[in-house]
């Protein structure tokens, strides 16, 4: 078995004094006369660990090698630091080149900005940005399952193949296995049935209908899973492939919904404090200036909570100029929800009952008519991170708003058996994974925490 230790152990005093041996890539290298540098980084950490090799007891040709982006062994001393910026460091006493790079390496300089990374994602998460960006990323998987496994919730695993588009938006990727160049057609409509499944497939764009049945027997459970959208819209915030939390709980109304919400956001913040306090540090010097009372004002205050009705009216009043006005029963653009959460409350906001016609068929309605049970939370610098509502659980009001959608009843025909059979008022919410990643790292585009991202005219 091979033995390594990491530079995260390292640095943090575990191994002083000892002898240690280290897988690392060099960050950067340099030689003097009588010594010689290096700057490995391992992964385990956003901190690098400075390496020191006695020329008398390494040759040139051995140090030859130790170019920007080599993969090495090194086993050393640890000692404590001649150097300000760490502690310790290691007197090298042997090296082995495991793997060589040459001229052409991409990643020479020290700072290259995002979009040149885009270019090569199979290379970017060996910079510090986006190494601590997949850190914080795996951090907040973990507190998402963590979470809701303390609280009672069951995982369910909802399929990636589906026949309805559940929002009822239309913007879903087809899937199908017959040969594009040669469709057959008839009566102007194409054959499926020798297509796998017979019929039209999808690639689903939520688990929530799904989830819902299981909420309906399991009370709570929650599925956490990638989701697909063929938006054609090619802003930071939207990307073509993503991963969804979509938890669903049985007999919790808009109120118990929205609670939830707020207490897991707190609780992922409190948790990457606590897990990847240097990552958020390097986030808050170099991406976003902010970020530190972002989370103090993430965990110390509660969120705001307003109307759709009485979000119209402010910013109607505002000063603000707005590249539109929305009026009421008008979608709050993205200008919009930054203003909110950004400006007027300084903080997150809950957005509640939104006007029925531009919510989904399966979100309760309230006693006025109008409205829907639904609840936005808009955060600064997304915008909208969270949406979530009660769930319409009486068959009537269902199929009434679902005919009024043109939706086709036999697809949905197992869905509204819900309502039959032993229904409850419930409630869930769809939480966009990466939009929460840009949320507690600062960084500004979606492109940016997803490894190999694809949007619209775009696969890397």
């Amino acid at each position: 078995m091979i033995r390594r230790n990491t530079i995260d152990s390292i640095l943090s005093g575990a191994h002083t004094g000892g002898t240690v041996t280290v897988y690392s890539w060099v960050k950067t290298a340099r030689t003097g006369k009588s010594v010689a540098f290096a700057s490995l980084n391992d992964g385990s950490t956003t901190n690098n660990l400075q390496a020191v090799f006695d020329r008398e007891l390494f040759d040139d040709k051995q140090l030859s090698g130790l170019l920007t982006g080599a993969c090495i062994r090194l086993t050393g001393i640890v000692v404590e630091s001649q150097g300000k910026e760490q502690s310790v460091e290691i007197s090298a006493k042997e090296l082995e080149i495991i793997g060589a790079v040459d001229e052409e390496y991409p990643l020479q300089k020290k700072r290259h900005s995002l979009e040149f990374l885009r270019t090569m994602p199979h290379l970017r998460s060996r910079t510090n940005t986006f190494s601590s960006v997949f850190r914080v990323s795996h951090h907040i998987s973990m507190a998402i399952h963590r979470f809701f496994d303390e609280n009672g919730f069951f995982n369910i695993h909802t399929p990636f193949i589906t026949e309805s588009d559940c929002e009822g938006a239309g913007e879903t990727f087809q899937l199908t296995t017959l040969p594009m160049d040669m469709l057959q057609v008839k009566d102007g409509r194409v054959d499926y049935s020798k297509d796998y499944f017979r019929k039209k497939a999808f690639l689903t764009v939520s688990g929530q209908l799904e989830a819902e049945p299981f909420a309906l027997s399991l009370g709570k459970v929650y599925t956490f899973g990638p989701t697909f959208r063929a938006d054609p819209s090619d802003t930071r915030i939207h990307g073509a492939e993503f991963w969804m939390l979509e938890p669903e709980m049985a007999f919790f109304d808009l109120e118990d919904n929205i609670d939830l919400i707020e207490r897991f956001v707190k609780y992922t913040a409190a948790y990457l404090m606590e897990k990847c306090s240097d990552d958020i540090t390097f986030f808050s010097k170099f991406f976003e200036k902010t970020l530190m009372d972002r989370y103090k004002s993430l965990l110390e205050s509660d969120f705001g909570r307003v109307t759709y009705t009485e979000a119209i009216e402010i910013i109607q009043s505002s000063n603000r100029k707005f590249e539109t006005i929305p009026e009421w029963g008008d979608d709050l653009a993205t200008e919009h929800e930054r203003f909110l959460a950004e400006e007027h409350f300084g903080k997150p906001v809950f957005v509640l009952n939104y006007p029925a016609s531009m919510k989904p068929f399966y979100m309760y309605v309230n006693d006025d008519g109008k409205t829907v049970g639904a609840c936005d939370l808009l955060a600064p610098g997304v915008g909208e991170l969270v949406g979530g509502s009660q769930r319409e659980h009486r068959l009537p009001q269902l199929k009434e708003r679902a005919m009024e959608q043109g939706l086709d009843m036999d697809t949905y025909r197992w869905y509204m058996e819900l309502r039959r059979w032993g229904s409850a008022p419930h409630s869930g919410f769809g939480l966009g994974f990466e939009r929460l990643l840009m949320y507690l790292t600062g960084m500004d585009n979606i492109r940016d925490v997803v490894p190999f991202p694809r949007s619209f005219g775009k696969m890397y």
